[in-house]
């Protein structure tokens, strides 16, 4: 404690004692915050006489003599008045905009639609957009004309329209909304239909009207079908009498045919037959082996024919028996005595 008081004495001791011939000290000290105050002064000064646009930006200066000026500054840096003059920067890149409305149809049908514009301010017109609307002016703008060219647009489509012919309805809003806007010094880009939605009573109609027009095709379709099967039926009625009468000549022509169609059918049961890797008994009526019919066969002794008063046995080989014994071994089949 003893050592800081000696510490602080001699630090009193050092300064320079006041009286006519001790007043350098304080001259020296005031002289030097006169110098870091001119000095503050000057940056200060120096700092606001310049200011910075950014690429994508403008800037429109306001004074305290004559208001906001025509001119339009460009990017870069900039000089100005300090505490005179006031730069307002603006931005003049293409912005996205969204805007919804509800309107009514030509049919007089409510629609919804929701709007995407890009829009951006006319570079030269900065200083009367700020004039009559100040730097939010397309909050001001853009939301009245949007609705009001959508609710003049759509009224002039039905509701169908509105979608058939989407295209046509986005190029008449895009012009209509160009022009509107460009009476506030604002280009508009872009402008797409990005939603359209119907109410729910619309849609419900629609729906049920493509049910409808489904069932209607249904039944078209049934028709049709049942007419092409009734033309089928007909045509293969007329093949088939058709074949009829010409096997009917053909029978009447050559009498042999009917024995030739005989000896076919044999033919494809014997194959069938073949094929089969069981033993199998079976009547030579069925299988049409006895192909010599009555009319081609001697007639029978008297007595010859079966006791039981029954049909005449027929074998396999043309030998008297009631029922032909076929082994089948392998592919071929070779009739078995009785």
């Amino acid at each position: 404690m003893n050592q800081a008081r000696e510490a602080f004495q001699r630090a009193a001791k050092q300064l320079p004692k006041g009286g006519p011939g001790g007043g350098g000290g304080g001259s020296a000290i005031l002289g030097m915050a006169q110098s870091l105050g001119i000095l503050g002064a000057v940056g200060y000064t120096g700092y606001h006489s310049v200011y910075t646009v950014e690429g994508g930006h403008r800037a429109v200066v306001w004074n305290r003599w004559s208001g906001l000026t025509d001119k339009v500054e460009g990017e870069g840096l900039k000089f100005r008045i300090p505490f005179w003059e006031y730069p307002h920067i603006c931005d003049i890149r293409t912005r996205p905009r969204n805007v919804q409305s509800l309107t009514g149809s030509k049919d007089l049908q409510m629609v919804n639609i929701t709007l995407r514009i890009l829009t951006k301010p006319q570079p030269l017109e900065l200083p009367a957009i700020f004039r009559k609307l100040g730097p939010d002016f397309d909050d001001k703008v853009l939301p009245s004309i949007v609705n009001e060219v959508l609710k003049a647009v759509v009224a002039k489509f039905n509701a169908s329209d509105l979608i058939e012919k989407r295209e046509e309805v986005s190029a008449n809003i895009r012009e209509q909304l160009a022009a509107r806007a460009a009476l506030f010094h604002i280009e508009l880009d872009d402008v797409s239909i990005t939603h359209l939605n119907f109410s729910r009573e619309y849609s419900a109609a629609v729906e049920a009207k493509q049910v409808a027009q489904q069932d209607s095709e249904k039944a078209k379709f049934i028709v049709d079908k049942a007419l092409q099967e009734k033309k089928s039926i007909v045509i293969r009625a007329e093949g088939e009498a058709q074949s009829a009468r010409l096997i009917s000549a053909a029978i009447k022509d050559d009498p042999g045919f009917l024995q030739m169609r005989r000896i076919a059918a044999a033919k494809e049961i014997a194959e069938t037959v073949s094929q089969s890797t069981n033993k199998v008994y079976l009547s030579a009526d069925t299988l049409l082996l006895n192909l010599l019919d009555d009319s081609s066969t001697p007639p029978a002794k008297k007595g010859g024919g079966n006791k039981r008063g029954g049909p005449p046995r027929v074998s396999a080989a043309g030998g008297q028996g009631r029922w032909a014994n076929w082994t089948l071994k392998g592919a071929a089949a070779t009739p078995a005595n009785d």
